[in-house]
């Protein structure tokens, strides 16, 4: 048996910069990584199957995981006949990216176990269709996603700080979120600029997500939960994407702690990150 983690992300900043006449839109955002995860188990098998340990998920077509067998499936020869397990931990509809990290992480399992040759990025080439953080995801490193979000640049935009991240159990709909935000062709500064030069005591001041409004008019408890990060002492609080997943980084190790108890006390999904956070994308034998 091989098993493996597929890590959660949040959005540092996601600038909506124009729409696309394909219906997509222009973005920047900052991926990276919290230390909430899902688990992979994989056993030989006469085909390929999967079973989520959370029944609300599926398990055919219309899973990540199972488009991305078949993408991968076919411009190349794999061998496919694994019985695959996922303990679901991540919270799904949640803003973590929690479906494109499944997909990466069974595309590195099965090169990792037959296509050692295919590198990671050809291997994105062959399936750039089933999402556009996909790459972040494959390679486990945080970086700046540009365009459709899909051009990423892999840079050290991992805070040196504590991360605690809530989810407040409400889903929302990613189409809806972009087709009510409001673009921003020209922000006063660019995201680049904010995560890779202006320190985090600055950021709440400079670095925005530009799909928050709309979503926090729908649903204003997630915006109540960004204004209780700030007077938790959070030096930034924010919603991850679309929602509806909201965290706050705090460079006080003790303010993070009471931060993470107070929302696990109201019964929240709440997870605490570690400074500079390093995911394990590692593949290991398991007995």
């Amino acid at each position: 048996m091989w098993v493996s983690r597929s890590w959660a992300k949040i959005n540092l900043g996601l600038q909506v910069l124009r729409r696309l006449p394909n219906g997509y839109h222009e973005i920047a955002t900052g991926f990276c990584f919290i230390n909430w995860s899902d688990r992979f188990e994989m056993k030989k098998a006469a085909a390929f199957s999967l079973e989520m340990s959370d029944d609300r998920l599926p398990v055919d077509h219309n899973n990540l995981i199972v488009k991305a067998v078949h993408s991968l499936r076919k411009y190349v020869e794999i061998d496919d006949a694994w019985s695959v397990f996922v303990d679901k931990v991540i919270p799904f509809g949640a803003g973590l990216g929690g479906g494109s990290s499944n997909a990466a992480t069974i595309l590195r399992m099965l090169r990792k176990v037959g296509r050692p040759d295919l590198s990671l990025d050809e291997i994105h080439q062959l399936v750039s269709g089933l999402g556009a953080d996909i790459p972040v995801f494959l390679h486990g490193k945080p970086g700046i996603g540009k365009g459709i979000g899909g051009d990423i640049a892999f840079c050290g935009i991992q805070p040196d700080a504590w991360i605690v991240t809530v989810f407040p159990d409400i889903h929302v709909s990613t189409a809806d979120a972009y087709k009510n935000c409001i673009p921003n062709e020209e922000p006063e500064f660019s995201l680049d600029r904010i995560l890779l030069e202006e320190p985090l005591e600055e950021w709440r001041y400079l670095l925005v997500n530009d799909l928050e409004p709309w979503v926090i008019h729908q649903h204003p408890l997630i915006g109540d939960i960004k204004d209780q990060m700030y007077e938790l002492g959070a030096d930034y609080a924010a919603m991850s994407g679309s929602g509806s997943s909201v965290f706050g980084i705090f460079q006080q190790e003790f303010v993070a702690v009471d931060a993470f108890n107070l929302f696990s006390g109201w019964k929240y999904r709440v997870n605490l990150t570690p400074p500079s956070f390093d995911p394990d994308i590692g593949i290991y034998r398991s007995s």
